[in-house]
C-alpha cells in the first residue's frame, strides 16, 4: 500500500471520526431535558444494621457444631464470629431444620439494640443530612427572584383587607330572571324533585329551581325530607356565549310553567323584552370587563420532557389537571376555579415514551374575573413565570410575542387593579360567586 494510500485511509477515518462525534453531540444537544430522580433518604446508613458473616459459604445438610449468638453480646464480640453454618435436629426434613435456625438467627439480629458508636453515626449521619436540606433551601430563596417593585407597588391596595362579600342564594337579581312560584300549601321536598325539569340548562344559560324551607326561612336548592312554602325559579341573564335572547326566554317560561303545573303553583313572570334587553346591557358590561391574561415560556436552549416540566411546575405549587398537558394552582378553598394555570402540548404528555417528547413552550394564564383579588394572582402569575424561566432556561413573552418588560408588567398591574374597583362597585367582585358565573 502506497504512502498515498494511507494518509487517504487515515483522512478518512478522522473525517468518519468527526461525523460521529459531531453526530452524538447533536443528539444530545437536541435531547430533551429530563426530571431529576428523587433524592434518596441516606440520613440513616443501611450498614449501621447489616449483618456481617465474611466470606459466603454454600449451605451444607452435614452436621456440624453450631455456632449461637447471644442477643446480649457485644458487638466486639458479634465482629469476630466466624461464617455460621446451620445444625440439623436429626429430624427426617434437614431443610426445616436448616430455616427454622436460620429464621431463629434473624430474629436475634432484628432485637439487637445498636451501641452507643452506631448511634453517634447514625445521628451525625441525620445532622449531616438537615444541615445539607438547610443549605438547599437557603440556596434556593437565595436565588427565587423578588417580587418586580412596580408590581409590589400597584398591587399593594389588592392585598389589604377588603369587604367580605355578602352570602346569597344560588339565584340573584343582579345576574338572573327570577319568576315567582306562589302555592296554597307546603309542599314537600321529594314532590318538588319529581316536578323539576330533566336539564338545567335553557339554551347555553344556567337554570336553577330554589324553595323557601319552611323550618329554617331560607332559599335552598330542594331536599328530600324538607317541606317548602314558596318556590322561584330563574335564568342567567349572561355569560360568556352572550345574553339571554327571546327563544331561551321562553324556553325558561315552559319550563317553569310546567313544575309549577305539577306542584299546582302559580308562576309570575317578569316581562320579556325588559329583561331580554337588562341581559344585554349585563352582556356589554361583562365583555368589556372581562380579563384573561397569559404568557408564554419558550425554551430558549434545549427542549423540555414532560417529566421535566411537571417536576419544575410542581415545587411551585402546581398540581396535576383533569387533562392532559394541564397542571393547576390549586385555590385554598376546594370547589373553587385554580388561581393560575400551565398548559402544554396535550400529545407529548400522552406519548407512549414521555422522555422522548420534546416540549418548547409553556402556556401560563390567568382567568381574572374567577379569583379573588385577595389571593394576588397577578404578583403570583409574574414570579412562577420569572422563576420558571430562571430554572428552565426559558424567555417570557406576552400575548403578541413580544419579551415581557418591567414597563408591560406595571400597566397590566395598573389596569388590573382599576378592573377589580370597577367588579366591587358593581358588585361583581372577582372570584364572588356571581362573577364566577357571569363570567363562565
Amino acid at each position: 500500500m502506497s504512502t498515498l494510500q494511507i494518509g487517504l485511509a487515515i483522512a478518512g477515518g478522522v473525517v468518519l471520526a468527526g461525523v460521529v462525534a459531531h453526530s452524538t453531540w447533536t443528539s444530545r444537544k437536541n435531547k430533551p431535558r429530563q426530571a431529576e430522580p428523587l433524592p434518596q433518604d441516606k440520613s440513616i446508613e443501611p450498614a449501621a444494621y447489616a449483618p456481617d458473616y465474611g466470606q459466603s459459604q454454600e449451605p451444607s445438610f452435614d452436621a456440624a457444631p453450631s455456632v449461637s449468638y447471644d442477643v446480649h453480646h457485644e458487638p466486639e464480640v458479634m465482629a469476630q464470629v466466624a461464617t455460621p453454618t446451620y445444625q440439623t435436629t436429626g429430624s427426617l426434613d434437614p431443610v426445616t431444620d436448616m430455616a427454622r435456625s436460620m429464621m431463629e438467627e434473624a430474629t436475634a439480629h432484628a432485637q439487637r439494640v445498636p451501641d452507643e458508636a452506631e448511634m453517634a453515626q447514625i445521628a451525625q449521619s441525620k445532622a449531616a443530612a438537615a444541615k445539607a436540606a438547610a443549605e438547599r433551601a437557603a440556596q434556593q430563596a437565595a436565588q427565587a427572584p423578588a417580587l418586580k417593585p412596580v408590581v409590589a407597588q400597584v398591587m399593594e391596595s389588592a392585598a389589604s383587607d377588603l369587604p367580605q362579600p355578602e352570602k346569597r342564594p344560588a339565584l340573584d337579581a343582579l345576574i338572573d330572571v327570577i319568576a315567582a312560584v306562589e302555592i296554597d300549601h307546603p309542599v314537600s321536598g321529594d314532590a318538588a324533585l319529581q316536578a323539576m325539569p330533566a336539564t338545567r340548562r335553557v339554551g347555553s344559560k344556567l337554570f336553577s329551581l330554589e324553595g323557601l324551607n319552611t323550618e329554617t326561612g331560607l332559599w335552598e336548592h330542594p331536599r328530600n325530607g324538607q317541606r317548602y312554602s314558596a318556590f322561584q325559579s330563574g335564568v342567567q341573564l349572561a355569560n360568556r356565549t352572550g345574553p339571554l335572547n327571546e327563544i331561551e326566554f321562553s324556553e325558561f317560561v315552559t319550563k317553569t310553567q310546567n313544575f309549577a303545573d305539577a306542584i299546582n303553583g302559580a308562576p309570575e313572570f317578569p316581562d320579556m323584552l325588559e329583561e331580554v334587553s337588562r341581559a344585554r346591557e349585563l352582556d356589554h358590561f361583562a365583555s368589556a370587563h372581562d380579563a384573561q391574561l397569559s404568557f408564554t415560556l419558550k425554551a430558549t436552549k434545549a427542549a423540555w420532557s414532560p417529566g421535566y416540566v411537571q417536576q419544575n411546575a410542581a415545587r411551585l405549587g402546581f398540581i396535576a389537571g383533569v387533562l392532559p398537558g394541564r397542571m393547576v394552582v390549586p385555590a385554598p378553598v376546594h370547589g373553587l376555579p385554580p388561581i393560575l394555570l400551565l398548559t402544554f402540548d396535550s400529545q407529548a404528555a400522552m406519548s407512549e415514551d414521555p422522555t422522548q417528547s420534546a416540549i418548547y413552550e409553556l402556556t401560563l394564564s390567568l382567568d381574572v374575573p374567577q379569583v379573588d383579588r385577595k389571593e394576588e394572582p397577578y404578583a403570583r402569575m409574574i414570579q412562577t413565570a420569572y422563576e420558571l424561566a430562571r430554572v428552565m432556561d426559558g424567555a417570557i413573552s406576552d400575548d403578541n410575542g413580544q419579551p415581557l418588560s418591567e414597563t408591560a408588567i406595571g400597566a397590566i398591574a395598573r389596569d388590573l387593579l382599576a378592573l377589580y374597583d370597577t367588579l366591587d362597585a358593581r358588585d361583581l367582585s372577582a372570584g364572588s360567586p356571581q362573577a364566577r358565573r357571569l363570567f363562565s
